[in-house]
């Protein structure tokens, strides 16, 4: 009998992890639950009881379970269907999708800055100052910001693709007020709301989070970083072309082609990968095929209007901005970020005022931010070295607190002075003749360099450090860029014209003197890291999951080492559910929620392990 049955000895081991929840309550209930259990499961085939585990698992046999007296809603969960997740798919697939997600971000950068070179047409067809005409381009920047973290959580319980696909979709329609715009109000309503209705990175990121795990996603995020950065670039480069050549609606009208095109793209090639909404499809069809009748996935257990209900709402769309204003690491390296990618809206202002002292033109003028995507492009190929030695630090030094957590802030201790050096070096050579244009155009890649890494190093450093909390500080992350490029979008023109005798080299002197302050953290961060994230609640909370889980707490450790759980993605994947789990719990979200939907799964789990322990005491007493 013992070598009858070797595909459950098979899945016991597999799932050795998952099965030590369950087994308490199944000695402590295996006896007085006898009875019942039997009773239960009476009308059910012996071989078609369900495997052990902390969840039950059905046969894919031909006879199908045909009754069972008490239906129960067996939770399914990542390892149950690994396979048929996004962290199983091909590379190529994974590539394939990720390619068109960072046309898709491209696009939502590139309307961001497009619109400058509208602002002249504007100016002058509806008798507004230029300064006026630039709210057009602070408004949709300020309310991207905000737009980010209002869709986040959207995309989290609908899924990413119906999520992206409405978001490009309502900014393709409010491109419409402005293109065909009669006034300078419609102007800023289209505006206004196209900013507010980009999703941007809060979803393309996370669909990396869908398809690789933490320790494997830096070349995905890398990527999907160029493509955010690029995009903004690129708006100033075409619309230099579009403003000598053709009327300034055409600024609009390319923006809305470009992202109609890329929503079609979307829609025909990317399938929906966020793991909860996969999850809930293949229950359903494993229900429909009758492999198991009672398996659901996790957004079917409990109500839509539960498991969001406003305290939820509430919670998840404060998180960022609290995580902001209290987590010393994630504001200083957010005001980092959000400065750097700032100077770069500013240089959308300001690139005219310095290059026309060489009598650059319009097209020209739109050509002098190549050096920027050029530093972009030197930022993102040297970031690929970095990420391989990284890699190894991690696998050499399984137990180093700091090499899984602050090495990923290696190579910024590197680039992240590229910001002050540029800024300084820009300020003295944007002064005009003699000196050549080209000097500039050097300190200004070197910005590119120091804007692509700071955002790279800082994004790949939270969603590790944060662990359940990554999309929120993240999410501060990316509210900072935009939010700070919005704000001083307007007051960029006045800055560069009204400092000293020579305001273009005092102004950027000034924004080098902050970078400076800036910069210093990095190094703080770098090397303190592991004390800052101590005195951090959210790290605490993550430290009581991992003591929960049967880990040492980090704080309570001897050295700098770190406790590791057992590798493999099915151990991850349980480790991933366990923590969210516990902090959700600590964190306030609706506590009769999908927590009780949990509980009520692990209830149904722990029957169905009682039974199997009765089956198998059966098989020994057969066995003697």
């Amino acid at each position: 009998m013992a070598a009858a049955n070797p595909p459950q000895a098979r899945l016991n081991k597999n799932h050795e992890l998952i099965d030590s929840e369950a087994s308490s309550a199944t000695k402590a209930g295996e006896l007085s639950d006898h009875e019942a259990n039997h009773e239960n499961v009476e009308n059910v085939a012996p071989n078609q009881l369900p495997h052990s585990g902390a969840h039950a698992h059905w046969p894919s046999g031909d006879a199908p379970v045909t009754k069972v007296k008490s239906p129960e809603m067996i939770e399914i969960t990542e390892e149950d269907c690994w396979d048929q997740l996004g962290y199983s798919f091909p590379t190529y697939k994974k590539w394939t999708i990720l390619s068109i997600i960072f046309l898709v971000q491209v696009s939502m950068n590139f309307n961001t800055s497009l619109y400058s070179n509208a602002i002249g047409g504007i100016s002058e067809e509806f008798g507004v100052s230029a300064q006026g005409a630039r709210a057009g381009a602070m408004i949709f920047l300020v309310l991207y910001a905000f737009g980010c973290e209002l869709w986040a959580p959207w995309s989290e319980e609908l899924g990413r693709k119906p999520i992206l696909q409405a978001s490009l979709f309502l900014v393709n329609i409010w491109q419409l007020p402005v293109a065909l715009a009669p006034n300078f109000a419609s102007i800023m309503v289209g505006r206004a709301l196209g900013g507010l209705s980009s999703a941007g990175g809060s979803v393309t990121l996370g669909m990396i989070a869908d398809m690789w795990e933490p320790d494997d996603q830096q070349y995905a995020v890398a990527f999907v970083v160029f493509s955010s950065v690029g995009g903004s670039v690129l708006g100033p480069v075409v619309g230099g072309f579009v403003e000598a050549f053709l009327p300034w609606r055409w600024n609009i009208w390319i923006q809305l082609i470009f992202g109609g095109f890329v929503q079609i793209l979307h829609f025909l090639c990317v399938p929906e990968t966020r793991t909860t909404i996969m999850m809930d499809r293949i229950a359903k069809a494993r229900r429909k095929s009758g492999q198991n009748p009672n398996l659901y996935g996790p957004n079917e257990i409990t109500p839509f209007r539960e498991r969001f209900s406003a305290k939820e709402i509430l919670t998840t769309w404060i998180r960022p901005f609290k995580m902001f204003l209290t987590e010393p690491i994630v504001l200083t390296l957010s005001l980092l970020s959000g400065f750097s990618d700032a100077l770069i809206f500013m240089f959308i202002q300001s690139f005219a005022l310095v290059y026309k002292q060489w009598g650059f033109g319009t097209v020209d003028l739109g050509l002098s931010f190549i050096p920027i995507l050029v530093g972009y492009f030197i930022a993102w190929f040297a970031f690929i070295p970095a990420i391989k030695r990284n890699i190894h630090e991690r696998r050499t030094k399984p137990d180093d607190e700091h090499a899984q957590y602050e090495s990923r802030l290696w190579f910024l201790l590197y680039t992240a002075p590229c910001l002050p050096i540029g800024l300084i070096g820009f300020a003295w050579t944007s002064t005009g003749p003699p000196l050549p244009w080209i000097a500039s155009s050097i300190f200004a890649a070197i910005v590119g360099i120091a804007n692509y890494s700071i955002y790279m190093a800082t994004i790949d450093y939270m969603i590790c450090a944060y662990g359940p909390y990554s999309a929120s500080a993240t999410g501060g992350n990316g509210w900072s860029r935009d939010f700070l490029a919005g704000v001083l979008t307007i007051p960029a023109t006045p800055f560069f014209q009204n400092i000293g005798s020579q305001p273009l080299a005092y102004a950027s002197t000034i924004l080098f003197c902050i970078s400076f302050i800036l910069v210093i953290a990095v190094y703080v961060i770098y090397w303190k890291g592991p004390i800052l994230r101590k005195r951090s609640p959210f790290a605490q909370q993550l430290s009581d999951a991992r003591e929960a889980r049967g880990e040492p707490r980090v704080d309570k450790l001897d050295g700098p080492k770190v406790s590791r759980m057992p590798t493999g993605s099915r151990a991850n994947s349980f480790a991933r559910s366990q923590q969210n789990l516990r902090l959700r719990q600590a964190m306030g979200s609706n506590p009769n929620s999908r927590n009780n939907s949990r509980h009520n799964s692990r209830a149904n789990s722990r029957a169905n392990s009682r039974r199997n322990s009765m089956e198998a005491m059966h098989e020994k007493n057969e066995e003697k």
